[in-house]
Formats: structure tokens, sequence, C-alpha cells
């Protein structure tokens, strides 16, 4: 197949067509119509993909799009692209698409496009400027901005028209896209999130990245069955309805009831009710928010719960509670978080203070330097002084362990398992932060940590950075890894320490990819390393800063906590 793109877009496609199948693609595009191609990929993919899964009216819509005309498709994928469904005539204008009156035929023919609408005044003011407005209604205050003058029309003009009776005499047309409910539930079935649009999937993950060319089979899909996918959209919706701040109620009463079956989904619905529970509080309603947050499992909610009885009074119950969640804590986070708020509560209640650990006490390294003049961060003032012949030192932060593990554990991360993949445009499975990622792949971890125990890690590790070198990753970052840097900590982290930081980071992805120390010295003659916080001029830990010096401590890895201090003038 041949297709004539931009030359922006050569090498992007030609990534894109290794891995999505080519079966439903146009044979040739001239440049112009470049966002048409990725929207057949788009397409493409979704009939390979779900065919037997897709309703009546996706498969009709997929058929009937690729009999239309060029031209016709290429308008519907502009006006898709853009925000509403309705679209004033005289701000339609494609060049590529020629005459943008006859490509609209072919859509109206099918009922796609309405080209005479019915508007409400909220339509009518959403089409047409405050100006306009002052000269279809004459008698409204000149005073009132637009919000208010639609909030005073809305009740004097209660009534729909089309745009042509509201305007007059006025010839122009309004045309409503009607498909497009259809075309984002497509959007939201191939991106599997409901935050990608259809121009990101244009002009970000096709025109620039390289993505790994995940073995995709039936087996793997994200969805398995059509219940899958109508519960999918129904969350769409609910998020949707939440976002534009309907009534609380009654998008709680759309939220299935029950526990999915399908993992992913459930976790999706458990984050939609902390949503909604978090809106409710919010508002005022505590008591609902309260109910809500002890029946929803997502991260984040049992806290919530504790913090919502405290603040409404009830100090034993937030204290039991969150005395009975510090016995199974969900994270290292919650559990650092659960041991403030029971202090902090037993004082209230007056009971006796139970016996508290106390907080690890990290190598103390302080500068004092004069005050930068060239706009140097304190991390790059701490590296300078601190790097010596034979000790470089590196800006690493998160990037370092993040990469080496993402390294190491490649074919894991992007193993095609059901539900981890979407798209072939992800940096990583759509399962990564469920708290079953580790568990749904467990096996393959321990081969990964095997190769730490059998000293052949490092080899791996070399390997894949050479054959996927920047392939996109939501692990190893490119830009920060060279050579050098990577030569340094194969040969001076051991390998021990490599396999207490992996499991770290998989006890709980969300928390522990963030919060590493920002810098790393290496002394490649003796094999040792230690890594450094960097804290300027009235700068504290941040609680997961805390807890990864804390957990180096407690595996005694060498970390230190730099204070840079400016130095006092003369």
């Amino acid at each position: 197949m041949s297709l004539n793109i931009r030359d922006a877009d050569k090498s992007a496609c030609s990534i894109v067509l290794m891995s999505v199948p080519t079966s439903l693609l146009t044979d040739r595009l001239p440049s112009q119509f470049y966002y048409l191609y990725h929207f057949h990929t788009a397409l493409s993919w979704l009939e390979e993909r779900y065919g037997d899964l897709l309703s009546p009216a996706e498969k009709e819509f997929i058929a009937e799009f690729l009999r239309l005309p060029r031209s016709s498709q290429a308008l519907l994928v502009r006006l898709i692209m853009r925000r509403g469904q309705q679209f004033r005539a005289k701000k339609i204008r494609y060049p590529e698409v020629g005459s943008i009156e006859a490509a609209f035929g072919a859509l109206i023919e099918l009922n796609w496009v309405d080209p005479n609408p019915l508007l409400s005044i909220d339509d009518l003011a959403k089409l047409i400027t405050r100006a306009e407005i002052a000269e279809l209604f004459t008698d409204l205050p000149a005073s009132l901005t637009k919000s208010e003058a639609r909030a005073l029309l809305r009740k004097t003009h209660p009534e729909s028209r089309s745009f042509e009776e509201w305007r007059g005499n006025v010839n122009e047309r309004v045309y409503f896209v009607a498909v497009t409910p259809l075309c984002t539930q497509l959007r939201i079935l191939f991106f599997g999130n409901f935050r990608q649009e259809w121009s990101e999937f244009v002009l970000a993950d096709l025109g620039i990245f390289r993505y790994e060319a995940v073995a995709f089979s039936k087996d793997s899909r994200a969805f398995c069955t059509r219940r899958d996918i109508e519960d999918f959209y129904t969350l769409y919706d609910c998020r949707r309805r939440l976002h534009e701040e309907e009534p609380l109620q009654e998008v709680l009463a759309q939220v299935p009831k029950s526990s999915l079956q399908h993992e992913w989904l459930e976790s999706r619905r458990a984050k939609l009710l902390f949503q909604i529970a978090r809106q409710h509080e919010r508002s005022g309603d505590r008591e609902q928010a309260l109910t809500l947050y002890l029946d929803c499992r997502h991260p984040g909610a049992r806290l919530c719960a504790i913090r919502s009885l405290e603040l409404d009074g009830r100090h034993r119950e937030a204290l039991e509670l969150a005395t009975q969640a510090q016995q199974r804590p969900e994270s290292s986070a919650e559990a650092q978080k659960l041991e403030r708020i029971v202090q902090r509560l037993e004082r209230k209640v007056g009971v006796p203070a139970a016996s508290h650990r106390i907080a690890a006490r990290p190598e103390r390294i302080d500068l004092i330097v004069p005050p930068p003049s060239s706009g140097e961060s304190v991390e790059q003032i701490a590296l300078e002084h601190l790097a010596e012949n034979g000790a470089p030192v590196y800006y690493v932060e998160n990037g370092l362990i993040n990469s080496l593990f993402g390294l190491l554990c490649w074919e894991v991360i992007f193993a095609p398992l059901s539900g981890a993949f979407f798209h072939p445009f992800q940096l990583g499975p759509m399962d990564l932060f469920s708290p079953t990622f580790r568990v749904r792949r467990a096996h393959a971890f321990e081969a990964c940590f095997d190769a730490l125990d059998a000293n052949t890690y490092a080899a791996r590790i070399r390997q894949t950075f050479s054959a996927k070198h920047g392939t996109q990753s939501s692990f190893v970052a490119w830009s920060l890894l060279s050579d050098e840097l990577l030569h340094h900590a194969l040969i001076c982290i051991p390998a021990a320490d490599l396999r207490v930081y992996f499991e770290r980071l998989l006890d709980n992805l969300s928390d522990n990819r963030s919060g590493l120390p920002d810098l790393v010295q290496f002394w490649p003659s003796e094999r040792r390393y230690r890594m450094v916080e960097v804290k300027g001029p009235g700068d504290r830990l941040q609680d997961n800063q805390l807890r990864w010096i804390e957990f180096c401590s407690r595996h005694h890895i060498s970390v230190a906590v730099c204070h840079v201090r400016w130095a006092e003038s003369r």
C-alpha cells in the first residue's frame, strides 16, 4: 500500500503501519488529508479488534463512512474534532474539502447532519456574539454580559426555533452533526480513556513518537463482551455529566450499582464514585459524601472518610476507623498519613498516646554558597559542589531507578494481557496503577528478578537499552539515560539494591514512582554510590521524599539531604 502523506508525518506513519491492520485504509491520500488517514487508522483498528462486539449502529457507521466521497469524509472528521455539534456555515472553511455545501450533501442524505436544526436560546448563544444578541433582542439592557443576557432570554424565550427563524432575514445556515455522540463512543473505545481527543491522536500520538509494537490478539483485547463496552460508555456518560455539573443524585443514579466483573472497569467505577463523593463534600453534604467514601474502594477514599468524620467532630469514630486502617494500610503513603491522623485524634479524645516510631535521620550535607547569578537551580549548584575527580554526580531525580526498572522488565510491562492495551500508541499498559498489576504478571516479574540474583541483569538492561532506544515508555527517561550514566549505575548499584528498589516500585506504582532523591553520586573505582536529595532555602522534604529516604535508610542504602543556603554578602 502506498500513502502519500506530509513529509513531517512520513516517519511516524511508517511506525504506525507496522502495528495497525490496513485492510480498511484508503489506498492513497494527498498530504492535506493527513487527519483523515489517522481517522481511517482508528476505524480499521476498531473493526479488526472489536468487529464481533460492535453494535449494529457502529458497524453501519464504519461501512457507510468508507463509502462516502472523500470530501464528505474529510468534512465530517474536521467537524467531530471540533467542540459541540452545531456549526455556522460561515465558520466552516476547509480548502482541501472543496465545496462545503456539496460535501454536506452526502452527510445530510444519511441523516448524519441536520441542515436546519431547532435551537434553544442556549444553543443560539453558543453560535452568535454578544453584539448579534443585541441586534436580535433590542430590548435587552446593554449592560448585561452575554451569560446574563442568556439567562434572561432563557426565561422569556423557552421555545426552540431554527437559526433562520431566530435571525429573521439573514441568509445563513447552521448544521447539526447528529453522529457526534456515536463518533465519541468510537473515540473512547479506541483510546480506552475519557481524556484524549481526536485532535491529540492526529497532532501528537501519531506525528512524533515511536511506540512499542505489542502483539495483539483476540484474547488480549481490552473488552471481551458487548456488556463491557456498554458499561464503559455508561461510565463515560456519568463522568461527562459530572463534569458538566448536572445534579449529583441524578449522576449517581446512573452509575452501575454493583461491582463490575471487568477489573479495569470496576476501577473506573470506583474512581467515579470517589469523584462524586468529593463533589458532595465540597457542596456541604458531608453525610452523603461519607456514605460514598465508606463504600468506595478507590485509593484515598478511606482517608477521606476518616477526615470527614473528624471534621464532623466524630473523633472516636474517626480514631476507630483509622486504627483499623493501620492494621492493613493500602500503601506506605496511607500508612504515613494515618500515623499523623491517629496521633492527632488520640490527643482530641484524650487517650494515652501510643509510642510512635522515630523517623530516620539521613546524612546531612550543608552547602553555603553565593546566590546564583545565572539562574542555576539549587540541584545544579549542589551537583557542581559535590562532584569530584573519580566521583561524578548526575541529576536523575525519579528517572534513573524507574528507567532501570523499565529496561529490565520491558517485556513484562508490554505483555499483551487482556485489558492492558487499547491501541498501538500507549506508553504502557492501561492497568499500570491497578492493585492487581503485579499479581497478573507475578511469574514474569519473578523471572526478571531472577536475573538480578543470577547476575545477568546488566547484560539484559544494556540489550534493551540498545534495542528499544527512543521507544515510548511509562518508565524509561531516554533524554536522561546516557551510555555513561547507565554504565556507572550498573557498576555501582548492587543487584540487591535494585531488587528492593523495584519491589518498592511494584508495591505502589502510583505513589512510589516519584519522590526519589534528586542526585546520584558514583565512586566507580569502589563500586559504591550515594543518593542525594537537595533542598534550597526555605524548602522542606515532601511526604513522598521522606518515605524514600526512610526506605533507603532502612535498607542501608547511602542517602543524604543536601541543604543549600546562600552566603550573606559583605
